[in-house]
């Protein structure tokens, strides 16, 4: 069946497609271009990220663009006659939300050892004690780690004139290569993370380094909306129904209710909503305060950064904070694309043979949002389970954030995942960004995941292609 549509979504018309159903279990059918529901947007151009959601009224569309506004425009350095955006740093990553979220989408790592961290940031902390101190106890269940004791929990690579940056992080690659069951022959990039120019000192000598970059925003407000009994039912820590498969929750501090609750969002699902990942990123990306994360990112070493002058108390206050939130929670989740094609179909039914949906899960439901109603009761399409699963020793970390251990991650959301060379013009996948394209993906997971990967291994050249072209069509 054919199902014309036009959408007139910020002054673009957008084209019809071709309806495809899917049967759920409950009898009931699912589109298949609308991953996100009612909120999906019919875009595949390079702004494919950058769109309110499809069924966000006029009248709600306001506190959508000024969102986008604080967002995207670049924060200065304090005092300033641009009261409102002042108080940069003064240590920082960038000088905006959209410095790191390029058009809303995914970060890369460094593509020369010349160039510099961008997109990219690096988490540090350091282990507790056996048994932990009563002072890193409170540590480990407000923040998830201890900081490193001189750099805190996140490096920044810039700082305001005046002021040393803390460290100048670079990665350096060894190969892999490995080859598939048909004979064809890969390469993998395995990244070693050092960080120099350190201006403040030595680090820790058990200092723990993780790099990430910067993921898609899309759906945000979606998968927020995912009732918590349907994710902690499809939890398995025991793996009970032996398959395998073990994901978990991961359970963190909720600043705003001061309490622990689950965690949903970052690439260990250390932050429980999307207000206070918004929050913490202002803070820690660009040394902004707000009224959740007071003061500035400077530790008790670092007395010239605690002494630089603020953008005021806080320097984003709640009501910008919580246009931010909104535009960040109604970011739209583009239509997949060509989900009729033959070798599409082919290569999804390969995607479940190899039986990557078991975390990768194709559907879930929103519930109730009273505060966003466009995210309620939406049938959407993430591709995730929001779990954390052990993705073995290759993509290891060996650093715990609250529940999660060093080889735990959270399932990445496939949604928008073929648009990002559209929109960010790379195919660097990953927490750090390591995998050059999708199978080099595929080929890093380990742990849960072996199974399938041995299957992807046992692939011919065609159903690799397949599979390829699948994932490219979300």
């Amino acid at each position: 069946m054919k199902l014309a549509k036009t959408l007139i979504l910020s002054g673009l018309i957008l084209s019809s497609v071709a309806n495809s159903t899917e049967p759920t279990a409950a009898g009931q059918s699912i589109d298949q271009h609308l991953s996100g529901g009612a909120t999906t947007v019919l875009d595949n151009s390079n702004n494919a990220f950058s769109l309110p959601a499809n069924n966000l009224s006029i009248l709600r569309r306001d506190n959508f663009f000024i969102g986008n506004a604080f967002f995207k425009q670049p924060w200065v350095i304090a005092p300033s006659s641009t009261s409102a955006r002042d108080g940069l740093g003064p240590l920082f990553n960038s000088n905006s939300c959209q410095g790191c979220h390029v058009k809303d989408g995914k970060g890369r790592p460094p593509l020369t050892r010349e160039e510099k961290f961008i997109s990219t940031l690096v988490r540090v902390s350091i282990p507790a004690a056996t048994p932990a101190t009563p002072a890193q106890q409170a540590l480990l269940t407000t923040l998830g780690i201890v900081p490193e004791p001189t750099y805190g929990d996140q490096i920044q690579p810039n700082s305001i004139p005046g002021l040393k940056a803390e460290a100048t992080p670079r990665f350096d690659y060894e190969e892999i290569r490995g080859q598939f069951k048909d004979g064809e022959t890969y390469t993998l990039l395995k990244p070693s993370l050092k960080l120099d120019n350190l201006n403040y000192g030595a680090l820790h000598p058990q200092v723990q380094m993780s790099a990430r970059v910067a993921p898609v925003m899309i759906g945000m407000g979606l998968l927020a909306a995912i009732p918590e009994a349907d994710l902690l039912a499809l939890a398995d820590p025991e793996d009970k129904n032996a398959d395998g498969i073990s994901g978990r929750v991961n359970q963190v501090w909720d600043v705003s209710s001061q309490k622990t609750v689950l965690g949903r969002f970052g690439w260990k699902a250390n932050q429980p909503t999307v207000a206070q990942q918004s929050a913490g990123a202002f803070h820690g990306d660009l040394g902004i305060s707000s009224p959740l994360f007071t003061g500035q990112p400077c530790t008790a070493a670092q007395t010239d950064c605690l002494a630089a002058p603020q953008g005021g108390q806080p320097e984003i206050n709640q009501e910008l904070m919580d246009m931010v939130t909104f535009y960040a929670s109604l970011l739209a989740v583009p239509a997949r694309r060509d989900v009729n094609d033959p070798e599409v179909l082919k290569g999804e039914r390969l995607f479940k043979q190899a039986n990557c949906s078991a975390c990768h899960l194709p559907e879930l439901k929103t519930g109730v949002k009273p505060d966003f109603p466009e995210l309620e009761h939406q049938r959407i399409q993430p591709f995730t389970d929001l779990l954390l699963h052990d993705l073995g020793e290759g993509l290891a970390d060996q650093r715990p954030d609250f529940l999660a251990s060093g080889r735990e991650w959270r399932t990445a959301p496939l949604w928008g995942i073929g648009l990002v060379a559209t929109v960010n013009g790379h195919t660097r996948f990953l927490h750090d960004g390591r995998a050059r394209n999708l199978m080099e993906a595929i080929l890093w997971h380990g742990g849960e995941a072996e199974a399938s990967r041995q299957q992807v291994l046992n692939l011919s050249q065609a159903e690799r292609a397949a599979l390829l072209r699948f994932l490219n069509s979300l």
